[in-house]
């Protein structure tokens, strides 16, 4: 059906050339590009043994507009599948606009100085986008990406007013290491040492890091102790689901994570500011990332499960309702699937149904979109037969106060 660019050759990336390759009646011709292109041979390598389809690999630099450019005109994409870094979405929205082709990303941006994502940078391409007559889908990977199609599909079908979302996301899975990211280190640790935010009574709500913690109960988990941060979907959701009187995102984290995260930062390993060493700059939460165990490189041997969803209490032909939508995924299963952990799958899957609902035609039209604001009922569709199935329970106990 259509040629697809995927820019990013981590863990996220992997699994997308996977699942893009196992869907090749939609994806009929696929690239996979990055900064060091014997990633993406090695992934290349590995969809041509396990599912028989060639794909082709290319080296770029995503930070550098005119090399983006150069390669999309070269093998003439319809879409551009952002996996790479955060702070390169607006540099390969400009090569999108510039080569004429859509846009998709799972994860907004957010500058490389500051420890800081939000939408307002991209959400200002949307007249750009419609009037090039090109479309851009922001965050579409699992948190964000499935969790707001979980909320617009709870929206459309079981609620007439949402009052209260939790977003509850738990790894249970066991890789074996000391001390492990399941994505890009830099991104996770940016993200969680930063303070938290929740949205209440039509106003943020800033937090200390990881100050708001209680245990929350997992399907086929247990009890997980669950901490409260702040993650990009919110500032979405809360502008498209006007009713929210509160919105927040949990998220587990073991002790040991913890405990070597406060070290860490204790001995300034997860600054981002260049420190001079021996005559050189050095960020030293860049040459943590160095020395860590990267993302994709913990599938094998990776145990357990990741359980994410979206508990939600509104009211519904003018009665209370209380409703639960959920994903549990298993990282042996992934690996045996696409070589890739579950954290990654989350991501990666999600991504490529996006793509496929835009090159059907399903998801397309002109401007930048966040997931919610699209029909939620085809992608939830395509979860439950591309490896993600779909959960739902009403009127249940939701283990929160409200």
């Amino acid at each position: 059906m259509a040629n697809v660019l995927i820019i990013g050759a981590g863990g996220v990336g992997s699994v997308v050339a996977h699942k893009c390759a196992l869907n090749s009646d939609v994806f009929t011709n696929i690239m996979l590009a990055s900064r060091t292109k014997a990633k993406c041979d090695r992934i290349a390598a590995e969809v041509q043994e396990m599912h028989g389809v060639t794909i082709q690999t290319a080296q770029v630099d995503a930070d550098v507009v005119a090399d983006m450019v150069t390669l999309i005109r070269s093998f003439n994409p319809v879409l551009v599948i952002n996996v790479a870094l955060p702070y390169q979405d607006l540099p390969i929205m400009d090569a999108c606009l510039e080569a004429g082709v859509h846009y998709m990303d799972t994860a907004n941006y957010e500058p490389k100085d500051v420890a800081k994502f939000e939408y307002s940078w991209q959400w200002a391409y949307k007249e750009r986008f419609e009037q090039a007559g090109l479309m851009a889908l922001l965050g579409c990977g699992f948190d964000p990406g499935a969790t707001q199609v979980f909320t617009a599909y709870a929206n459309k079908h079981h609620f007439d007013r949402m009052d209260y979302l939790d977003i509850v996301d738990c790894n249970a899975g066991n890789h074996g290491k000391a001390f492990a990211t399941n994505f890009n280190p830099e991104i996770n640790i940016r993200e969680i040492t930063q303070p938290g935010r929740y949205w209440e009574n039509g106003e943020w709500v800033e937090i200390p890091a990881m100050s708001i913690h209680k245990p929350i109960d997992y399907p086929e988990i247990g009890p997980r102790e669950s901490y409260v941060l702040y993650h990009e979907e919110l500032e979405s959701l809360v502008k498209n689901f006007p009713t929210l009187k509160r919105a927040r995102f949990w998220m587990t984290f073991g002790q040991a994570y913890l405990t070597h995260l406060e070290v860490l930062q204790n001995v300034g390993m997860t600054r981002i500011d260049p420190v001079k060493f021996q005559g050189l700059d050095i960020v030293p939460l860049e040459f943590l990332k160095a020395v860590l165990p990267a993302p994709d490189t913990l599938g094998e041997n990776y145990t357990g499960q990741t359980s994410i969803g979206c508990q939600i209490k509104g009211v519904k032909d003018g009665a209370d309702r209380t409703y639960f939508i959920w994903n549990n995924c298993d990282h042996a299963e992934t690996y045996r699937e696409v070589r890739g952990q579950a954290v990654s799958y989350t991501t990666g899957v999600p991504a490529m149904i996006g793509a496929m609902l835009m090159l059907k035609g399903i998801w397309m039209k002109p401007g930048v979109w966040n997931c919610e604001e699209l029909d939620p009922d085809p992608f939830i569709e395509q979860m439950n037969k591309q490896g993600l199935p779909v959960n739902e329970r009403v009127d249940i106990p939701l283990p929160h106060e409200y």
